[in-house]
């Protein structure tokens, strides 16, 4: 078996080789030399150059987080005024709030208060109104003693004295009311006691609405009131007044029979006229107007009661 023969040198190859490693052996000089040299420098230089940098970078890392921390405080003081304001705010409309409710429920409590003493004004005009129009005219008054036949009632007899209580003269300021606030007006000034005041209102009720169906009641509180005046000039002292007041009675109970017969009044109006002229000292004449209740009115009320004093009566005819 033969050797294996040596590998045979091209033409120029050890040229290429030797080229090659004066090449490599010349680097090798030379980063030999840069790191014997100049290598520190260059490593020292790019630290510099490194930390230089990051030096800046936390210098504006803490400027920015000064500046961020800045604007934090200055946001969270901008908040807290901006909450004061608003807690300020909100205190000051409640407080005009609450001023303004108080100031409406003073307007409140004054305009009921002004509405009570218009109401109060109304009742002392109405009431002034209804003196000075009675003031302004006289009723006719009763005539003498006169007898009377039972069957009939007795016709409204001619003016002989002047009365005690006066009729209105003129219109009243009660254009707004219905016909039964001017009746309930008088009716109550009657149940206060105060008779003039009634007596105008019920004659200005039947001056405005005589055909009413209270109209026969009105005429009768007309009666009542007069006979109401009687009663207390006599308790008074005062016979002369008395006596007008009676007469005037009689003849305001007359003027329901004569003129509202149908009324629910008509027979207790026929009984207060009776007992009137009872005291009017006219007995023959109120046995008369009693004897015409029972046969006209057997029904009424006033029917035993006009019996009784029928029979009364009679024993002291004998």
């Amino acid at each position: 078996m033969l050797g294996q023969e040596p590998a045979l040198a091209l033409p120029g190859e050890d040229a290429i080789v030797a080229q090659g490693t004066a090449a490599r052996a010349g680097a090798g000089l030379l980063l030999a030399a840069l790191l014997s040299g100049g290598c520190a420098s260059v490593s020292d230089v790019t630290g510099v150059a490194t930390q230089q940098d990051l030096l800046e970078v936390r210098t504006e890392l803490a400027r920015v987080q000064k500046s961020a921390q800045q604007t934090k405080i200055d946001a969270e003081s901008a908040l807290a005024q901006l909450e004061k304001r608003q807690r300020d705010k909100a205190g000051e409309d409640q407080r005009r709030l609450e001023a303004l409710l108080e100031r409406l429920e003073g307007l409140s409590t004054g305009v009921t208060a002004l509405a009570g003493r218009l109401d109060d004004l109304n009742t002392r005009t109405e009431a002034l109104g209804r003196q000075l129009r009675g003031a302004t005219a006289v009723p006719p008054p009763l005539p003498p003693t006169a007898t009377a036949r039972p069957a009939a009632p007795a016709p409204t007899p001619p003016p002989s004295a002047p009365p005690v209580e006066p009729t209105p003269g003129s219109r009243p300021s009660t254009n707004a009311l219905q016909p039964q606030d001017i009746y309930q007006a008088a009716y109550i000034d009657f149940s206060k006691g105060s008779y003039p005041l009634a007596i105008a209102g019920f004659r200005e009720f039947l001056r405005r609405y005589p055909d009413h169906a209270l109209a026969g009641a009105a005429q009768y509180w007309i009666g009542e009131a007069h006979f109401s005046l009687a009663r207390g000039y006599t308790n008074a002292g005062q016979a002369e007044k008395a006596t007008e007041a009676l007469e005037q009675a009689v003849q305001e109970f007359r003027k329901v029979q004569a003129n509202y017969a149908r009324s629910d009044k008509a027979a207790t109006a026929l009984y207060k006229e009776a007992l009137a002229l009872l005291d009017l000292k006219q007995p023959a004449v109120a046995q008369a107007r009693l004897q015409y209740l029972v046969d006209n009115f057997p029904q009424a009320e006033e029917a035993p009661l006009a019996r009784e004093r029928l029979a009364a009566l009679k024993p002291a005819e004998r």
